[in-house]
Protein backbone atom coordinates (compact mmCIF):
# COMPACT_ATOMS: atom_id res chain seq x y z
CA UNK A 1 0.00 0.00 0.00
CA UNK A 2 1.39 3.08 -1.37
CA UNK A 3 0.88 6.09 1.24
CA UNK A 4 2.42 9.69 1.71
CA UNK A 5 4.60 11.46 4.23
CA UNK A 6 3.83 14.91 5.23
CA UNK A 7 7.48 15.80 3.18
CA UNK A 8 9.76 14.09 0.54
CA UNK A 9 12.32 12.76 2.53
CA UNK A 10 16.28 13.37 0.98
CA UNK A 11 18.06 11.18 -1.01
CA UNK A 12 20.35 10.73 2.02
CA UNK A 13 17.11 9.38 3.82
CA UNK A 14 15.78 7.54 0.88
CA UNK A 15 19.07 5.53 0.94
CA UNK A 16 19.08 4.97 4.13
CA UNK A 17 15.59 3.79 4.36
CA UNK A 18 15.98 1.51 1.00
CA UNK A 19 18.99 -0.38 3.07
CA UNK A 20 16.95 -1.76 5.81
CA UNK A 21 15.31 -3.58 3.22
CA UNK A 22 18.29 -4.80 1.16
CA UNK A 23 19.88 -5.69 4.53
CA UNK A 24 17.76 -8.57 4.91
CA UNK A 25 18.22 -9.52 1.43
CA UNK A 26 21.72 -9.81 1.76
CA UNK A 27 21.13 -11.63 4.95
CA UNK A 28 19.03 -14.44 3.52
CA UNK A 29 21.58 -15.19 0.71
CA UNK A 30 24.39 -14.96 3.16
CA UNK A 31 22.94 -16.74 5.75
CA UNK A 32 19.88 -19.11 4.00
CA UNK A 33 20.53 -22.19 5.88
CA UNK A 34 19.76 -20.50 9.71
CA UNK A 35 16.70 -18.28 9.49
CA UNK A 36 18.66 -15.86 12.49
CA UNK A 37 20.87 -14.56 10.48
CA UNK A 38 18.59 -12.69 8.72
CA UNK A 39 16.92 -11.12 11.55
CA UNK A 40 20.36 -10.69 13.20
CA UNK A 41 21.28 -8.35 10.77
CA UNK A 42 18.49 -6.22 10.15
CA UNK A 43 18.37 -5.46 13.92
CA UNK A 44 22.07 -4.37 13.79
CA UNK A 45 20.93 -2.15 10.68
CA UNK A 46 17.89 -0.83 12.65
CA UNK A 47 19.82 -0.07 15.69
CA UNK A 48 22.53 1.87 13.78
CA UNK A 49 19.49 3.77 12.39
CA UNK A 50 16.64 4.14 15.27
CA UNK A 51 17.93 7.67 16.04
CA UNK A 52 17.84 8.76 12.34
CA UNK A 53 14.33 10.61 10.51
CA UNK A 54 11.13 9.56 10.99
CA UNK A 55 10.94 8.21 7.54
CA UNK A 56 14.45 5.76 7.90
CA UNK A 57 13.17 4.81 11.26
CA UNK A 58 9.68 3.84 10.17
CA UNK A 59 11.30 2.23 6.95
CA UNK A 60 13.79 -0.15 9.49
CA UNK A 61 11.27 -0.93 12.01
CA UNK A 62 9.15 -2.28 9.21
CA UNK A 63 11.74 -4.27 7.79
CA UNK A 64 12.48 -5.84 11.49
CA UNK A 65 8.72 -6.28 11.74
CA UNK A 66 8.51 -8.31 8.69
CA UNK A 67 11.62 -10.51 10.02
CA UNK A 68 10.18 -11.73 13.20
CA UNK A 69 7.63 -13.89 10.93
CA UNK A 70 10.24 -15.07 8.40
CA UNK A 71 12.17 -16.56 11.55
CA UNK A 72 8.99 -18.10 12.94
CA UNK A 73 8.32 -19.67 10.06
CA UNK A 74 11.58 -20.76 8.59
CA UNK A 75 12.89 -21.83 11.82
CA UNK A 76 10.03 -24.52 12.44
CA UNK A 77 11.05 -25.54 9.04
CA UNK A 78 14.82 -25.79 9.37
CA UNK A 79 13.72 -27.98 12.53
CA UNK A 80 11.66 -29.94 11.28
CA UNK A 81 14.01 -31.09 8.35
CA UNK A 82 16.95 -31.19 10.77
CA UNK A 83 14.78 -33.83 12.82
CA UNK A 84 13.76 -35.81 9.40
CA UNK A 85 17.15 -36.04 8.47
CA UNK A 86 19.21 -37.00 12.15
CA UNK A 87 16.34 -38.57 13.57
CA UNK A 88 13.66 -41.35 12.62
CA UNK A 89 10.90 -38.94 11.23
CA UNK A 90 9.03 -39.58 8.21
CA UNK A 91 8.18 -37.17 5.43
CA UNK A 92 4.66 -36.60 5.87
CA UNK A 93 2.15 -34.49 3.72
CA UNK A 94 2.15 -32.06 6.30
CA UNK A 95 5.58 -31.70 6.13
CA UNK A 96 5.65 -31.08 2.54
CA UNK A 97 2.91 -28.79 2.73
CA UNK A 98 4.49 -26.65 4.88
CA UNK A 99 7.46 -26.69 3.07
CA UNK A 100 6.01 -25.43 0.29
CA UNK A 101 3.87 -22.93 2.00
CA UNK A 102 7.37 -21.73 3.97
CA UNK A 103 8.40 -21.18 0.28
CA UNK A 104 6.22 -19.10 -1.05
CA UNK A 105 6.03 -17.18 1.72
CA UNK A 106 9.64 -16.36 1.34
CA UNK A 107 9.29 -15.93 -1.96
CA UNK A 108 6.56 -13.07 -1.69
CA UNK A 109 7.93 -11.89 1.29
CA UNK A 110 11.77 -11.61 -1.25
CA UNK A 111 9.77 -9.58 -4.07
CA UNK A 112 8.05 -7.45 -1.64
CA UNK A 113 11.16 -6.62 -0.30
CA UNK A 114 12.59 -5.76 -3.43
CA UNK A 115 9.91 -3.64 -4.70
CA UNK A 116 10.12 -2.22 -1.37
CA UNK A 117 13.84 -1.39 -1.26
CA UNK A 118 13.08 0.24 -4.50
CA UNK A 119 10.14 2.55 -4.07
CA UNK A 120 11.37 3.64 -1.23
CA UNK A 121 14.75 4.73 -2.45
CA UNK A 122 12.67 7.00 -5.04
CA UNK A 123 11.28 8.54 -1.66
CA UNK A 124 8.20 7.05 -1.96
CA UNK A 125 6.50 5.49 1.13
CA UNK A 126 5.41 1.86 1.10
CA UNK A 127 3.17 0.19 4.07
CA UNK A 128 2.49 -3.19 4.33
CA UNK A 129 -0.37 -4.98 5.23
CA UNK A 130 -0.02 -5.51 9.00
CA UNK A 131 3.20 -4.71 9.30
CA UNK A 132 2.61 -1.32 8.45
CA UNK A 133 -0.02 -1.06 11.15
CA UNK A 134 2.65 -2.64 13.36
CA UNK A 135 5.17 -0.28 12.40
CA UNK A 136 2.67 2.74 13.21
CA UNK A 137 1.92 1.67 16.31
CA UNK A 138 5.48 1.53 17.26
CA UNK A 139 7.24 3.92 15.80
CA UNK A 140 6.45 8.22 16.58
CA UNK A 141 7.68 11.00 15.28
Amino acid sequence: MVSTFAYKPGDHEAEKASNGYLMSLIAVIAGLPLPIINLIATFIFYLGNRKGTYFVRWHCTQALLSQFSLLAMNSVGFWWTVSIVFKDVEISNQYISYMITVFLFNLIEFIATIYTAIQTRKGIHISWWFYGDLTNAIVRK
